[in-house]
């Protein structure tokens, strides 16, 4: 099995744990420490070495941070952990809706009359440290440099992942390393620009076509890299990762010659504040120009190979998830736990020989626990699928072609008509921003309020975004696109985005539908605006919606179009894929409405 089903954290190990920290902090002559979910390099994923806020906390969710004082220690998480922290974390710890409530705000209500609050300069985004120390100026409160003191006090920490690189071949990735090198040079040069720093590990894998196993479930490895104005890329990474031969181009050294790179860069230097460890702008100061990662956006706008590759992938995912959702119908109520349903999607999966992993922890949450938006089953939640239930299936593989990530809500028995009417609003919001077409040069922040209007309607809404971006054969999260409030990047051709509208309800049920969609140019209409450029998706993911669930009355006759059209392509595109058996229940699930 790639998902193990062990418990990693437990609340009681927090408060000895944050005791021994404490110690460190005073030993410091700090008032406080801060423990951010991250690494070195910045990706949102981090190996078991870097796991820190989980060790202390028993926090496991993907982002987040902890700041621990003398008598409190605040653990800020987003929305989409609020109900996950309460039953992770013991009372020593206290959650602080973030980013709600900021961690400048946090520290000066906490240390009225100022204090010294420590932090590892690797840990953290340059431009994070400059916006928190400008909100605290005039409070007496000093964020300092120093050492990192969880890595003090964790006695069996383990060791940094070292892992062999792989080739990734030219017929998934459609262009050569040297091309994408000699193109963001050039963009280099006409920025006036003598390089790049670019840490991100989904970048340095794209853009050298290359693929790690560093960080479960990512395909990627550690390293930092130097991008030239000249042509050239400066690879800093452990010589005994290197196993491939790399483009002519490429230079590796060692890890630990990296500042001393940075140090001897002329001119100005591109980098991403919003990932560029504190660390490397103490050493860049004036140089630096907060140009961005070079490589997210032409890493987020695939090409033609990377689209094909993408959606033969998901054909072959579907055929997984359906084999797994008729085998679910064959089971009795009451019958079948979560973890079992994990296994079988994991073991159908597993047919297929391109197959390298899975994208993420499968969520696989049941009545309450599909309320937990990113519910990871253990040994001790595993939960019974009892009618009346209804289960949050949320999955996706990496295969060597493409990366998918799909949730299906599935109804377990005779499920009530609240659950189903919140459904097929959430079902609703989920077509209509599928039916869209938009203006070239819109964000994700102008569009996503579409998949919210029908449970906005009825008084409701869900606190996590629309849509992520999402990799070829890369990290299951991608910026920089998004389908979010926040996101004001255009949407741009070849773009890959989720479409996941949910809705939750604490203790009773969650519910998510999502899709993989990709942006494509729109086909112009009779009477259309013959010099405006619109904009639509094309749809990538294919599994049927659970009709069960549907409260017919409450779709429009352009959603009831639209669904059954989907479920048309559906048994189109995957029914010759089958078996007899999940062929006949394919026919029954995408009959139309």
């Amino acid at each position: 099995m790639f998902q193990s089903f062990e418990v990693t954290a437990r609340p009681e190990q927090g408060p000895p744990r944050l005791a021994a920290l404490r110690k460190e902090i005073a030993r410091e002559g700090l008032d406080g420490f801060l423990i951010p979910r991250s690494d070195a390099y910045q990706g949102e994923y981090v190996a078991p070495r870097d796991e820190r806020l989980a060790w202390l906390t028993g926090f496991t969710g993907s982002a987040g941070f902890c700041v621990a004082l003398a008598d409190i220690a605040g653990v800020f998480v987003d929305g989409r952990y609020r109900t996950q922290v309460k039953a992770q974390v013991a009372a020593d710890f206290t959650p602080v809706p973030w980013p709600e409530v900021s961690l400048s705000a946090w520290l000066k209500e906490q240390l009225p009359d100022g204090g010294k609050v420590g932090f590892d300069h690797w840990l953290h985004a340059a431009g994070q440290i400059t916006s928190t120390q400008k909100d605290l100026t005039g409070s007496g409160i000093e964020l300092v440099r120093c050492d990192n003191l969880v890595d003090r006090v964790w006695e069996d920490q383990p060791a940094p992942p070292m892992n062999p690189i792989k080739a990734h071949p030219i017929e998934f990735a459609g262009e050569t390393a040297d091309s994408k090198i000699a193109r963001l040079s050039e963009a280099l040069r006409e920025a006036d620009c003598t390089a790049a720093v670019i840490t991100l590990p989904d970048s340095i894998m794209w853009l050298l076509n290359i693929r790690g196993s560093d960080i479960g479930y990512n395909p990627v490895a550690h390293g930092f890299a130097i991008l030239h104005a000249e042509g050239k890329v400066d690879l800093f990474m452990a010589k005994e990762k290197v196993a491939v031969p790399l483009d002519k181009q490429v230079h590796v050294h060692a890890p630990d010659g990296f500042l001393d790179a940075i140090a001897e860069l002329d001119g100005q230097v591109q980098v991403d504040l919003s990932t560029l460890p504190q660390a490397v702008a103490d050493v860049l100061q004036d140089r630096m120009v907060d140009g961005g990662d070079p490589c997210a956006l032409p890493k987020a706008c695939k090409n033609a190979a990377e689209i094909a590759g993408s959606a033969e992938a998901h054909l072959r995912d579907a055929v997984a998830v359906i084999e797994t959702l008729s085998w679910l119908d064959e089971q009795t109520p009451g019958t079948l736990t979560e973890t079992q349903v994990v296994t079988r999607l994991e073991e159908n999966r597993r047919k297929d020989n391109a197959l390298q992993d899975i994208s993420f922890d499968t969520i696989a949450g049941t009545g309450p626990n599909g309320a937990i938006m990113h519910y990871r089953v253990t040994e001790e939640t595993d939960s019974l699928l009892e009618d009346g239930h209804i289960l949050v299936l949320d999955s996706g593989g990496q295969y060597l072609d493409g990366t998918t990530d799909i949730t299906r809500t599935i109804a377990i028995g005779k499920v009530g008509d609240e659950e189903k009417a919140c459904f097929t609003r959430v079902l609703k919001g989920m077509i209509n921003l599928s039916m869209l077409r938009w203006p070239v040069g819109l964000a994700g922040r102008d569009i996503e309020g579409i998949a919210r209007a029908p449970l906005w309607a009825a008084g409701q809404d869900f606190n996590h975004g629309v849509g992520h971006g999402v990799g070829t054969y890369l990290s299951v999260h991608e910026g920089p696109q998004r389908l979010s409030k926040v996101s004001h990047v255009p949407l741009q051709p070849g773009m890959i985005l989720s479409n996941e509208p949910g809705y939750y309800r604490e203790g009773a049920f969650g519910i998510r539908i999502e899709n993989l969609v990709v942006v494509q140019e729109a086909p112009a209409l009779p009477g259309g605006d013959a010099e405006r450029a619109m904009l639509n998706w094309r749809t990538l993911t294919y599994v049927p919606i659970d009709r069960r669930l549907i409260t017919t009355e409450i779709l429009t006759k352009a959603e009831r179009d639209w669904l059954n059209a989907y479920h048309r392509d559906v048994a189109e595109k995957i029914r010759p894929r089958l078996g007899d058996d999940a062929q006949l229940w394919l026919d029954a699930a995408t009959a139309p409405l």
